[in-house]
């Protein structure tokens, strides 16, 4: 089953299950889901912060209660580990804030942060606004990506329907629809049918 379809039938729920486990794909989907009609975009960009939430929270206290256990430490030995404590040294406030921005280090970073000295409470203040403000932004992405491809659509088909209003094989040209809210076909600006009648 695709993370589309997943989404889709399991609706805000997926979206939660999919931020935490496949992050920026799950939420992105969520909001061209919700541009659709099919979901709301406040209870996607809830749904997403909310589940990255939790899921960055697990991952910190992994770090935090089983670093010494061979899976952890094998962790801290691979370089996005290693830059993920050295960025967390020297920005700690910023990089807790940022860390789901950043390529390669989504995953491994609560887990680093979770070994280092931050305090529990702290994380959980800095993590809640993150993930806030990521699910806000992730999934108003995908709600405007959704919007685009609307428009690409739309004027593809408008295109597509003046070159057959030209060549004769039928359909009124987009000329006759400007009642719409979207604009006229360029292909037609200035008259360009007239000028072929």
């Amino acid at each position: 089953m695709s993370i589309e379809t997943f989404i889709a039938h399991f609706g805000l729920l997926a979206v939660g299950l999919g931020a935490a486990a496949e992050g920026e794909t799950a939420l992105m989907t969520g909001g061209l889901l919700a541009h659709q009609g099919l979901l709301p975009i406040g209870g996607v960009m809830a749904a997403g912060a909310i589940g990255s939430f939790l899921a960055d929270e697990i991952f910190f206290f992994l770090g935090r209660h089983f670093r010494a256990r061979p899976a952890v430490r094998a962790l801290s030995e691979k370089p996005a580990f290693a830059r993920a404590l050295a960025l967390l040294e020297r920005h700690p406030v910023g990089f807790i804030l940022a860390f789901r921005f950043l390529y390669g280090l989504r995953t491994v970073s609560p887990i680093a942060i979770g070994t280092s000295s931050i305090p529990a409470r702290r994380f959980i203040v800095l993590n809640a606004l993150a993930a806030t403000v990521w699910g806000i932004v992730i999934a108003a992405i995908g709600y405007t990506f959704g919007q685009a491809i609307e428009m690409a659509f739309w004027k593809a088909g408008s295109h597509r329907t003046c070159r057959h209003s030209r060549s004769g094989a039928g359909g009124p040209c987009c000329r006759h629809d400007r009642s719409r809210a979207a604009p006229p076909c360029p292909s037609c600006e200035g008259g360009g049918l007239n000028r072929h009648a």
